[in-house]
């Protein structure tokens, strides 16, 4: 846990928000694999964790702005569990570790909220909390989301946007071992293994740093497939790896990159220029972000690069600016340029992605490619998130945009087919939004260029 003081001062600015009511946040549960002790890994939900600290599960917080008093209700250790998982600090005791006196067995929740008004709790994504709650409040659990306090939502998004000191060193550390995780790939990597022993090697390295993985790792030599999560092919040279991974630190916080790479240890020059192209895509969007640029301005500022490049290689045609406007090169990148990060890899996206996202009152595009735009909004100081362009190569989606004949006045259809083999490249870094409105790339000096890989790679790999 972090010092009690921080978690203090984050439940009171949140409080800063009402003048009446009371603010319920709840935390997870274990989640069964097959039974009640055999469950998947436990991780708290994000919102409790940030502003109760404990990582226990069955917990729930209360911010009492009527009574001016703060509990966590729960069911302290039995001496069954001592037996089963021995001795350890008494809930009651983390819960002052937080700054909270009082703690309460979770039966006597139901009694504490009585007869209260202006009960605050926020969207749910698991259902065995929405079934709890609903039972808790004598609320319909179908009209669940009808009850939401989403001026709560609205507050947490605000709070947590904006990344306290301690939030930049966490994210920095889990950063630094996620790119640890990415050499370890570029270090072990070759020709004749398959992929899931490289995954093994990748997941391994958080382990190290008493760390977890903020999401199920995704590597394949087919990066056409954006979130590949089947890892049975046989690697070989002249194969590409894509591997988008990241590292979740001991205190919550999350790291998230992407490298492509050529099991060969060497780039071909097609692999090349593409991988470049994509540099040049990232390289702009770094040059523009700042604070009050919108997040949307810098994703149409990096597909014009895209297609500007891809007309030098006669695969489109036509004006940039039509090409963009028309979302024409979707067909290259379908999907946005980055997306919110921190104590989760998609930030707070469980409050729903318009909510995160986008400035209130704007609304999503319905584009193919411009829809997939996770953070549109204006940045400020202290946003931390993603830059992730890339290329890639669909099959399936290039057939199906020749047969229906899309955008012909924008693309080559038969130079595009030439490199239905190729895969996909993505470059992916963690940006923060300093205290001067400009921004950096969180974390340690790192490979980034086609040639910086290849030199890493020679001078290192196994």
């Amino acid at each position: 846990m972090l010092n009690k003081e921080v978690y203090i001062s984050r439940r009171r600015k949140l409080k800063e928000n009402f003048k009446d009511g009371l603010i319920l946040i709840i935390g997870n549960d274990f989640s069964p694999l097959d039974c009640e002790d055999n469950t998947y890994p436990f991780i708290q939900d994000a919102t409790f964790k940030y502003y109760f600290g404990i990582d226990h599960n069955g917990l729930i917080g209360i911010i009492d702005i009527d009574k001016n008093e703060e509990i966590i209700f729960g069911n302290d250790y039995t001496m069954s569990d001592i037996i089963w998982m021995g001795k350890q600090k008494f809930l009651k005791e983390l819960a002052i570790e937080v700054g909270i006196e009082k703690f309460i067995e979770k039966e006597e929740l139901k009694k504490y909220l009585e007869n209260r008004k202006n009960i605050r709790f926020t969207n749910q994504y698991r259902t065995d909390n929405i079934m709890y709650l609903s039972s808790i409040l004598n609320i319909n659990p179908f009209e669940f989301d009808k009850n939401i306090s989403f001026d709560l939502v609205k507050a947490i998004i605000r709070q947590r946007n904006v990344k306290e000191k301690i939030e930049i060193e966490e994210i920095e550390k889990a950063v630094n071992i996620t790119k640890e995780m990415h050499l370890s790939a570029m270090r072990n990597v070759k020709a004749g293994i398959k992929e899931y022993e490289l995954v093994a090697d990748v997941e391994k390295q958080p382990r190290k740093y008493n760390a977890y993985y903020s999401f199920q790792t995704i590597l394949s030599k087919n990066g056409q497939i954006l979130h590949n999560h089947s890892h049975l092919n046989i690697l070989k040279d002249g194969d590409l790896v894509l591997l988008d991974c990241g590292a979740l630190s001991d205190e919550g916080y999350c790291g998230d990159m992407t490298t492509t790479f050529p099991v060969s240890g060497k780039f071909t020059e097609r692999q090349k220029t593409i991988h470049n192209i994509v540099r040049d895509m990232f390289d702009r969007a770094k040059e523009l972000v700042r604070a009050g640029i919108t997040y949307k301005e810098v994703h149409l500022e990096a597909c014009k690069v895209l297609a500007k490049n891809m007309k030098k290689l006669r695969l489109m045609k036509g004006e940039v600016e039509d090409i963009v406007s028309s979302g024409a090169h979707a067909l290259f990148m379908p999907h946005g340029l980055g997306h919110m990060m921190g104590m989760t890899v998609h930030d707070m996206e469980n409050f729903g992605e318009i909510n995160v996202g986008y400035d209130e009152g704007e609304k999503k595009s319905t584009q193919f490619g411009l829809s997939s735009l996770r953070l549109a909004k204006k940045l400020e100081v202290g946003n931390i998130f993603t830059i992730e362009p890339g290329i890639y190569f669909i099959p399936e989606l290039f057939e199906k945009w020749r047969n229906e004949k899309l955008h012909e006045e924008f693309l080559n259809y038969d130079e595009i087919e030439k490199y239905m083999d190729f895969g996909g490249i993505r470059m992916e870094r963690d940006i923060l939004i300093q205290e001067d409105g400009t921004s950096r790339i969180l974390g340690d000096k790192f490979p980034r260029t086609a040639d910086e890989i290849e030199k890493y790679m020679e001078e290192y790999r196994k």
